[in-house]
């Protein structure tokens, strides 16, 4: 399984709504519950989040590879979750 990790800001509306997606697919989809997340509120963690080429929130890697950056849409986090476990 690949890692994720996941940047984030806690007053972002549009992350808000991607953890939201997230639970939702893991509710719908169990498999997707092994997924492991590593959140990074870049706010709290900026000289981390400075070390990745990112520049809006929600920002998804699976296994190091920037796949989406953004608002996202339930079928993307989906799509990003069952990423992980190829």
């Amino acid at each position: 399984m690949k890692p994720v990790k996941l940047f984030y800001l806690k007053n972002c509306p549009f992350c808000k709504k991607a953890l939201r997606y997230i639970e939702e697919a893991r509710a719908a989809h169990p498999e997707l519950a092994a997924v492991g997340i590593e959140m990074i509120e870049e706010s709290e963690q900026p000289a981390l989040a400075d070390t990745f080429d990112y520049y809006y929130v929600p920002t998804f890697y699976v296994g190091g590879v920037k796949v989406h950056e953004g608002g996202v849409y339930p079928e993307e986090v989906e799509k990003i979750l069952r990423s992980a476990l190829e």
